[in-house]
């Protein structure tokens, strides 16, 4: 039951992003900000 609650979290949240971003220029650009939002957050 929990594999399944995490599959379809996981489907929820990728669709969220690949709509966010039409394009892969899009993508890079969200990736790109995760990463330096993330690194901020550590230091």
């Amino acid at each position: 039951m929990q594999r399944t609650i995490k599959i379809v979290l996981m489907m929820v949240i990728a669709s969220t992003m690949l709509s966010g971003c039409n394009t892969a220029r899009g993508v890079g650009e969200d990736i790109k900000s995760l990463g330096n939002a993330i690194s901020h957050a550590a230091s």
